[in-house]
């Protein structure tokens, strides 16, 4: 029987010298995040007044400058605090079934905490009834059939009635699922939200199952609290991206469970695998790149196994897509049309291109910032492991640095492509989630303040500004 981890366990093994050069580094890390982001908001300021083509009041997030509180502050200061104080011991001793279930709660908890900052109306209920929204096409799904074959007629801004900005820049599976809550019953701005906090939260459970089904339990544990206590919640409660996370996070977790066989059927799971990789291109053109994090689970796992499988399910998504009249392709060449018709055209990429990355780390939080860092220093190594079959035991952490290192290839594949000029702090969820574990490549000494300092930036964004969408 596998005894429970000691909080007192040593830092994760990687590759890199003396630890206080290494602890000096990760401090430097996040200063130097943190002054990307300040130089990214006074040249933006001075790019907005002087040229007006950021649209954005407060680069280089999509956000206002307004200090609020509101009926969630308590409950979101509180909960920070316990999780500061107690979250590291309760995940390292928990049973794993109850650890699932705890960080799936824990998080939501905060989300919805941190959501409620702004108030029912204004940061749930409201969120996705605004005019570029989801909600404000769902009226015209009465007949889905005719919808779907006539989406693409519907994408630039020069057709008759186009469609909101959201659903012209998704494939029909995002707004398909509102419809589809409309039509349980569960129509209307509440819900909608409700239930992109749920499903979004439910991301943390994700990727805690995928770095146990790859040897990697110890650092999951180490992960759970910044998992929970993720910066990114303030984008995942409550916006649509946040689901679309949790939907790829469940296709890779799903995928290693597949790959490794720590399952009772694993030719099943990598077909339920494969539908929801589906859903994931057919939810957002750009979580295409998820293949980039997925092929690095097959070669942790060392196996292609599961492949068939998942191509089958994959291909079940197209087809039923393609068969109902909306071809992918298709819709992806529009958008890219209708994304130039709007503000992307004035939008200047040799501002985006680097303040992109800004966002990225105030979302992922300064400790996953230098869990990074840490990351991408242990590269090579574990590279070179992989390919030599060692990638060492439980007291390693070469599997979490290869999931981080596929996860930062997939972000900068998104941000070379200009298809993601600004609010990428939430456009980005997906990739940004496989950030957060990085901290647990931190001293463990360490991490009790660098989880201070995630629930510390997300207390201070949402607080001081009114964030988008």
């Amino acid at each position: 029987m596998k005894l429970p981890l000691r909080t007192d366990d040593p830092t994760l093994r990687t590759p890199g010298g003396d630890e206080r050069t290494g602890r000096r580094r990760d401090v430097l890390a996040a200063a130097a995040a943190a002054l990307l982001f300040a130089v990214a908001a006074v040249v933006g300021t001075l790019i907005q007044r002087t040229d007006h083509t950021l649209y954005v009041d407060w680069a280089p997030l999509y956000a206002d400058w307004l200090p609020h509180a509101g009926p969630g502050t308590p409950a979101a200061v509180a909960l920070a605090v316990a999780v500061v104080a107690h979250g590291p011991r309760i995940a390292a001793t928990l049973p794993w079934r109850r650890l699932l279930w705890a960080g799936w709660a824990t998080a939501m908890a905060w989300t919805w905490s941190l959501a409620l900052v702004d108030g029912w109306g204004r940061g749930v209920a409201g969120r996705l009834t605004q005019r570029h929204e989801y909600l404000r096409g769902i009226d015209r799904f009465q007949d889905v059939g005719a919808a779907l074959r006539g989406f693409t007629g519907h994408i630039l801004l020069t057709q008759p009635d186009h469609w909101p900005a959201h659903i012209a820049g998704h494939p029909p599976g995002a707004v398909l699922t509102f419809v589809g809550l409309d039509r349980l019953g569960l129509g209307g701005g509440g819900w909608a939200g409700a239930f992109c906090i749920t499903a979004g939260s439910s991301a943390v459970a994700a990727v805690l199952v995928t770095l146990r089904a790859l040897g990697q339990e110890r650092a999951a544990r180490t992960a759970a609290p910044f998992l929970v206590l993720a910066p990114a919640a303030v984008w995942v409660g409550a916006s649509a991206d946040g689901y679309f996370a949790a939907v790829a996070a469940w296709a890779l977790a799903l995928l290693a469970l597949a790959a490794t066989r720590t399952t009772r059927a694993p030719g099943a799971v990598a077909l339920a695998a494969g539908l929801l990789l589906g859903l994931t291109a057919y939810v957002s053109y750009g979580l295409t790149l998820m293949a980039l994090p997925a092929a690095a689970v097959l070669l942790l796992a060392r196996t292609a196994r599961p492949l068939p499988g998942a191509l089958v399910g994959a291909a079940v998504v197209a087809g039923a897509f393609t068969l109902a009249g909306f071809a992918w392709w298709e819709g992806y060449d529009l958008l890219v049309e209708r994304y130039y018709q709007g503000v992307a055209a004035d939008r200047p990429y040799g501002y985006w291109v680097w303040a992109n990355l800004a966002n990225a780390a105030i979302a992922a939080g300064l400790a996953s910032v230098a869990g990074a860092r840490r990351a991408v220093g242990a590269a090579p190594g574990a590279v070179r492991r992989l390919r030599r079959g060692d990638l060492g035991d439980e007291g390693g952490a070469d599997g979490l640095v290869v999931l981080v290192f596929a996860a930062l290839l997939a972000l900068a594949t998104a941000d070379l492509s200009g298809m993601s000029k600004a609010e990428t702090e939430r456009i980005w969820l997906p990739f940004v989630l496989w950030l957060l574990p990085a901290a647990a490549l931190l001293p463990a000494r360490d991490l009790r303040r660098w989880l201070a300092a995630q629930a510390g930036l997300a207390l201070l964004v949402n607080h001081l500004l009114l964030t988008g969408w």
